[in-house]
């Protein structure tokens, strides 16, 4: 059949990219329904929750903009409860609502976009934004706060990577660089090597 992607056969992998160089979908040679069902899910998922992952990272900027202007440790303290509050009205309803799967994929964005595990972000902000993540976040999802975003060694982050690139092209979402550049050419190509040396002989 026909696709806009280019797709490269691996056993049991599933690396894609969208009009990206060589991609990978299928398993012994097939493109499954149920594998393609995945990868929409996964986009999805993306979708729903890259814009938390975003304002996190901007709030995070400008909490620390702001602080650094703060001279008094009463105006900085002052200043968090009034951001943790912000954050608690404004996400805490949304987050709620998302899967446990999407908590997950939400830590490792924030930790594409800050740079820093939610856990660091939680020990670095105690007042801001401890209450926001250790009270609600964990607690919701029962999650890994300390958790990275690997996109070189985890196959399914390579897949996350893939799919924001192609939604930034498509504007779909609000382009924001990861706080540690990405080469994807780069992730494709070291995925595709070793592909090669998982396809039996």
């Amino acid at each position: 059949m026909e696709v806009s992607q280019t797709i490269t056969v691996v056993d049991s992998s599933i690396v894609y990219s969208y009009q990206m160089n060589e991609m990978v979908i299928g398993k012994n040679g097939v493109v499954f329904e149920s594998e393609m069902t995945k990868l929409k899910r996964l986009e999805n998922r993306i979708m729903r929750v890259y814009p938390y992952a975003k304002a996190c990272a901007d709030n995070l900027t400008m909490l620390q903009n702001n602080l650094d202007k703060l001279e008094s440790k009463k105006d900085k303290k002052r200043y968090q409860k009034m951001v943790e509050k912000y954050l608690t009205d404004e996400f805490e309803p949304r987050l709620k609502n998302l899967s446990r799967k999407e908590g997950q994929i939400l830590i490792k964005l924030i930790n594409r976009q800050t740079g820093k595990t939610t856990f660091s972000l939680v020990k670095d902000l105690k007042s801001g934004w401890s209450a926001f993540w250790s009270n609600n976040a964990a607690k919701i999802f029962d999650l890994n706060l300390k958790a990275e975003y690997m996109p070189m060694d985890d196959l399914e982050d390579f897949y996350i990577e893939s799919i924001l690139t192609q939604k930034f092209r498509e504007r779909r979402l609000q382009y924001q660089e990861a706080a540690t550049p990405i080469d994807l050419k780069s992730l494709a190509e070291t995925w595709k090597e070793r592909a090669k040396v998982q396809k039996p002989q």
